[in-house]
């Protein structure tokens, strides 16, 4: 094989870890529960065609016996639910030891040196939804030009700003300087910048003018391997804020699913030889967050709709997989990530259908197989399922 597209459908988690409990996500299922919540399940013809309703119970997708694809299910062995450690899995490095959070806000050794690298005060410093904080605080941004600091359950530190009071390049500028600042045992996830727009009682987080300032990997991932050994590395999404632009040859920027989808057909034909790894984020950001499970399932109809136009550009020099980084599951309580495993589906003219990949260790059993496809040397870490597919 020649070419690995691997797409991430941000937050679509397929049902809660043994160790759920520990991350307070007991019940967690995003694809099951989302499927119960919506009044006559999901139609997602195309992604049971490839054989989604073989992976867990989705009320609507049914299990198909003549799927067109493999199935699976990933575990996470790294010690967390976000973003940065499930990319960095999927790209074989597992992480023991669990990014710090700050459920009380950020302390002083980190807030007070921030105030003096920006030169003034902050907002809020606490845990807070982003949609509700800006709400709250939104009139005091504007007036005072103060940042609103927060942060979730999560590895993060967020920065919220009206696009017209802060500018956008001093917004990253100031993201920047936290991220300077949020070393070692502060050492977290990600900075993320949220700009927003509108007026009081109507303001808005700009999703295409998000930023991450992502922890660099400590160690080579599978896209190192890949480009060292003169392959291409396309990323697109927020694939180069995780892994802090490391091991990519190319990074294409989207505003949102949408656009990610379309770029995705767009960067094919440059991809000669290596991998295209894309994240779809609005099923996390815009629906896992804020709990809209019927933007939820009209993102996943999106993306079942334009899979054929993907499907059609594959040849049997192509190995496509969906999965996931974490669960966000937007029919509980909670509007964080969940501990859940997540779904495997792989596909090629190539490569052999019908095949139940089962529960899978780790979710490094991907970055294992892509280096088995491309035949360099690995991680170290995931069990490769490339025999299992191959004809």
């Amino acid at each position: 094989m020649k070419r690995a597209i691997l797409i991430i459908l941000d937050g679509c988690g397929a049902g809660e870890l043994p160790d759920a409990a520990d991350f307070g996500d007991r019940g967690s299922n995003t694809l099951g529960n989302l499927s119960r919540a919506v009044p006559g399940g999901l139609a997602l013809s195309n992604l049971q065609y490839l054989g989604l309703g073989n992976i867990i119970d989705i009320s609507g997708v049914p299990r198909n016996d003549q799927a067109a694809g493999c199935w699976g299910k990933l575990a996470e062995r790294s010690k967390g639910k976000d973003s940065t450690f499930g990319h960095w899995e999927i790209a074989g490095l597992v992480t023991e030891k669990p990014l710090p959070t700050y459920p009380q806000g950020f302390p002083p050794e980190i807030i007070e040196p921030f105030k003096k690298a920006i030169g003034r005060d902050i907002l809020a410093n606490k845990v807070a939804s982003g949609t509700e904080i800006i709400r709250e605080l939104g009139d005091r941004q504007v007036k005072t030009g103060f940042p609103i600091v927060y942060t979730s359950a999560d590895s993060v530190f967020q920065i919220a700003c009206h696009e017209d009071i802060v500018p956008l390049e001093q917004l990253y500028d100031w993201c920047q300087k936290a991220r300077d600042i949020l070393t070692g045992e502060h050492a977290l996830g990600r900075v993320i910048a949220r700009p927003f727009i509108g007026t009081s009682g109507n303001y808005q987080r700009v999703g295409g003018h998000r930023k991450d300032f992502s922890l660099k990997p400590p160690q080579p991932t599978v896209l190192d391997h890949l480009k060292n050994s003169g392959l291409q590395v396309i990323g697109v999404g927020k694939i180069r804020d995780l892994f802090a632009g490391q091991g990519l040859s190319q990074s294409i920027h989207t505003d949102d699913n949408r656009d990610g989808m379309q770029k995705i057909l767009e960067a094919l034909p440059g991809l000669k030889q290596g991998l295209l790894m894309a994240n779809l984020v609005d099923f996390d950001m815009s629906w896992g967050h804020r709990n809209d499970v019927q933007g939820f399932y009209q993102g996943l109809q999106e993306f079942d709709a334009w899979l054929p136009e993907l499907l059609k550009a594959l040849t049997g020099d192509d190995l496509l997989l969906i999965t996931a980084d974490h669960g966000n599951d937007p029919t509980t309580p909670s509007t964080d990530h969940s501990r859940e495993y997540t779904p495997l589906l792989v596909h090629s003219p190539g490569v052999k259908s019908g095949v139940d990949l089962g529960t899978r260790e780790s979710f490094a059993d991907i970055a294992a197989t892509l280096a088995g496809v491309f035949g360099i040397t690995g991680t170290g870490q995931g069990t490769s399922f490339l025999k299992q597919i191959t004809i």
